[in-house]
């Protein structure tokens, strides 16, 4: 099973957990009801299931390759986990109150930076906030050159399937190119759009479409 489609069964899964027993019944309309803790719940444990590796194994290994080819040295053994270690307590630090989430999944690094950071609505634009943001990941990633990027566009449901696919991808790509533009080797970086389809709030909200309205940065370490 590739990774999108794993994302994909456990966005399900999770979501079918969470929601199972967790209705109540309001005592004056006899209707079942959710709570706001548990909406909120959901939706953390949903974002947890979709963030990380979205272009699949084949993509970053391809890579990998072509960057150990091009002389960028490759991790090995316990140094990977220590490398990361440190690649993550930096970004943490670089990263703090700006907004920004960092998730550790094992080895990979994904930073979730959320629609009031980076584009407005129907937007592949920057917001001017962004750039400072882009910019402390830069810098953190030229320290830390052993790794593949992925940047990975998303969008809120506003719109048809077709045209928030492609501006998913034009949000991947701008800020790949801002990346770039700050002497990232673009060797390193994958860009991948998912239009509307890893939904991690309501899009029925205006506070949901913002935090689907976003891009996932993954970090993966070049290992042998």
């Amino acid at each position: 099973m590739n990774s999108r489609n794993l994302k994909a069964g456990l966005l399900v899964v999770v979501s079918a957990i969470v929601l199972n027993g967790c209705e109540t019944l309001n005592p004056y309309t006899q209707e079942s009801e959710m709570s706001n803790a548990t909406k909120g719940a959901i939706i953390g444990a949903v974002a947890g299931a979709v963030v990380g590796l979205a272009s699949g194994d084949d993509a970053v290994e391809r890579r990998q390759r072509a960057l150990i080819g091009a002389g960028v040295g490759a991790l090995a053994g316990g140094s990977v986990g220590y490398y990361m270690d440190r690649q993550e307590a930096k970004l943490r630090a670089e990263l703090e109150g700006s907004g920004v989430s960092v998730t550790r999944i094992g080895d990979n690094i994904t930073l979730n930076m959320p629609g009031n950071v980076t584009f407005a609505t129907n937007s592949s634009d920057l917001r001017p906030a962004f750039f400072d943001v882009l910019t402390s990941v830069s810098k953190v990633l030229a320290e830390f050159d052993q790794t593949v990027v992925e940047v990975a566009g998303h969008t809120d449901s506003s719109g048809s399937d077709s045209y928030n696919q492609s501006l998913s991808e034009r949000r991947a790509d701008s800020v790949a190119s801002f990346l770039n533009s700050q002497n990232i080797n673009d060797q390193r970086l994958l860009t991948i759009g998912l239009g509307e389809t890893m939904a991690i709030a309501d899009n029925s909200t205006s506070d949901g479409r913002q935090a689907n309205r976003r891009v996932e940065i993954t970090m993966v370490p070049v290992t042998g």
